[in-house]
């Protein structure tokens, strides 16, 4: 039976229609499709992930669509799209509403991915993580002919933090005074670039205040995603922790001091609230368990070249002890740290010493609420 048969069976987050349009390239509500289902097969939930896993299963059967008449060049498309997650495309007999049997090519997973005994809800997915999906599928896609599955896969990640970043900045207040509908024509849009950051163009008009359009300019961002900033203080003793590691971009810019002294950062994963990632990134760099945390306000990091947006906070913690820099083996990052007084900060604030935006902006925030922390603690 030949695998690559023109009608498919999708049973996972495909079944979704926006998303299977974007990997199809069609989106043009022009799909032919049907409910369907596979007897002793069942979707079951990976572990801390919202993707499913599909298996043989004895007594289970799995819904999903079948989607008629996929051409040569979809097929392509949706081997591009999962081929980077070790899937390959099966013939089975599918079940019809009306009971009649058709055969259909499946994706199945080729190596075990840690299911639980859970079964997958496409409700619940497609409430919590479609719009992200989608998102990251744009991004997928705009790389098909010009990147293989694998390397794809490599950046997924990334791929996907920019997604959510991207459905987070969405649920952000609108301007009164514009509206993006009108205001803001898109003509088109590169990535010319891809891995762990996106570097992205726009060919774009946008509404001058003099009420007229725009010629087409080109524009470009890196697309980074939205990270969680904190600066360790210890109210009782009244001082902070910075951590230190080379940063490969200072040194791009020709600066010979490219070790940069920090508050502790990272970036969210997908679904992740800024408190759990501070408190993740304490751990992971310092060995340093956070109370309380003060949010010391939200703010894009440079707005004329990229999209990260900051979450800050002053976090409580006991600096008293042994606290040495880690970081994450697993991203190539070397750590120190150091508690300095909270007059020592100041000082090197003013003195032009730290370099880094956020700890600057942390430590004029810590200036301003110093007393009533201290009094508060």
């Amino acid at each position: 039976m030949d695998d690559t048969l023109s009608d498919f069976f999708f049973y996972g987050t495909l079944r979704h229609l926006p998303l299977l349009q974007i990997v199809l390239g069609r989106e043009d509500d022009t799909l032919e499709y049907e409910a369907a289902r596979l007897a002793d097969h069942g979707v079951f939930q990976v572990a801390d992930t919202p993707f499913p896993h599909f298996a043989a299963a004895a007594g289970c059967n799995s819904s999903g669509i079948l989607v008629r008449g996929i051409t040569d060049e979809e097929t392509a498309r949706l081997r591009f799209c999962e081929g980077g997650f070790d899937f390959e495309l099966r013939p089975v007999s599918v079940a019809l509403e009306d009971g009649v049997s058709t055969y259909a090519s499946v994706f199945f997973p080729t190596t075990q991915q840690a299911p639980t005994s859970e079964p997958w809800s496409f409700d619940d997915w497609a409430r919590n993580w479609s719009k992200i999906s989608v998102i990251s599928a744009r991004e997928v896609m705009a790389w098909y002919g010009r990147k293989t599955p694998a390397e794809i896969s490599v950046s997924f990640p990334g791929i996907r933090r920019r997604a959510s970043a991207f459905v987070a900045g969405q649920k952000r207040a609108p301007d009164p005074e514009w509206d993006l509908s009108q205001d803001v024509i898109v003509a088109a849009h590169h990535h010319p670039y891809t891995k762990f950051f996106s570097l992205q163009e726009i060919d774009v008009q946008m509404r001058q205040f003099d009420g007229h359009m725009s010629d087409v300019l080109n524009r470009a961002a890196i697309l980074v995603g939205e990270a969680a900033v904190v600066l360790p203080y210890d109210p009782l003793r009244d001082c902070v922790m910075l951590v230190e590691q080379f940063r490969a971009p200072v040194f791009m810019a020709g600066d010979p001091a490219p070790w940069i002294w920090e508050p502790i950062a990272g970036l969210l994963e997908p679904g992740e609230a800024a408190e759990t990632a501070v408190r993740r990134e304490a751990l992971e760099e310092a060995g340093l368990t956070l109370g309380r945390l003060e949010p010391a306000g939200e703010m894009y990091s440079s707005t004329g070249s990229s999209t990260e947006y900051l979450y800050l906070f002053v976090g409580f913690a006991d600096l008293g002890g042994d606290v040495t820099g880690m970081g994450g083996t697993d991203e190539g990052e070397d750590i120190r740290s150091k508690v300095i007084g909270y007059e020592e900060l100041m000082q090197g604030i003013d003195a032009g010493l730290y370099k880094d935006m956020p700890l600057v902006t942390t430590a004029l925030w810590l200036a301003r609420h110093r007393e009533r922390l201290r009094t508060s603690a």
